[in-house]
């Protein structure tokens, strides 16, 4: 396949300053190696720490680093990003890797073996490997059972921080996305869904839990009972006020 297509990668940065560099360079070696031009647009989350002024100072060709004075949540950076994005694809992961960049490959070709419309990280994957603390794996199928009755997702796993989607997709689903933090995932595949992009597959990831992200122990339970509560709006939307089908 030869270099024609734009890839965007956007990802979202909250206090990210002392890894930031290192996500970077991780990020732009993988997809150097990938059939595809691409931009790398960084969105940081604040102006809480110097996240924004290591990345700026990065010139590389095909990175752009993008940001606000004020903390919105990871769903509104990307909403922002995919905004700015001008990809053929556009996609993003966490900041933090603690998600192998090397498995955005694996999920590109999986989007054009399939011609899917939508193509997300999985830690159900039969290929994936996964190394997280216990709580994670037990909060994880709770809230994989609760999307099952509320939503009927022809995916088992929403919330792993990789994903990529058609141009045309992201496009008309991402404006229409409110939930501005963690439960967005949630929010962007069901709208997806209603909207007839029911092409979705999953693709393995490697995830190796390192506490480098944004989410830790120590606030998890706190991000928790946020999702809870935006999952529940996003069903009020979806399936009571009928928000997202209105012109």
């Amino acid at each position: 396949m030869s270099k024609t297509k734009l890839l965007s990668v956007i990802v979202p940065a909250y206090k990210q300053g002392k890894t930031i560099e290192e996500d970077i360079r991780s990020l732009v070696t993988t997809l150097k190696t990938l059939p595809y031009n691409f931009e790398l647009i960084i969105v940081v989350d604040g102006f809480i720490d110097n996240t924004y002024k290591v990345a700026k100072k990065m010139h590389i060709k095909g990175l752009f680093v993008i940001g606000y004075e004020q903390n919105h949540g990871k769903g509104y950076a990307i909403q922002y990003g995919v905004s700015k994005a001008k990809g053929d694809i556009i996609g993003f992961i966490d900041a933090g890797m603690d998600i192998n960049p090397t498995e955005i490959a694996i999920a590109l070709d999986i989007m054009e073996w399939n011609k899917a419309d939508i193509v997300i990280g999985s830690k159900l994957h039969p290929d994936s490997k996964v190394k997280y603390p216990l709580w994670r794996h037990i909060t994880s199928w709770g809230y994989r059972s609760l999307l099952f009755l509320l939503f009927h997702l022809s995916v088992r796993d929403t919330q792993v921080g990789l994903k990529f989607f058609r141009k045309k997709v992201a496009k008309k689903v991402f404006p229409k996305i409110l939930v501005k933090k963690f439960a967005f995932d949630v929010e962007v595949l069901a709208v997806a869904i209603s909207y007839g992009y029911n092409n979705i597959y999953e693709s393995p990831i490697i995830l190796n839990f390192n506490g480098k992200g944004s989410i830790s122990s120590r606030n998890f339970w706190k991000i928790i009972g946020s999702m809870m509560w935006d999952t529940g709006a996003v069903f009020y939307r979806l399936k009571i006020l009928r928000y997202y089908s209105r012109k």
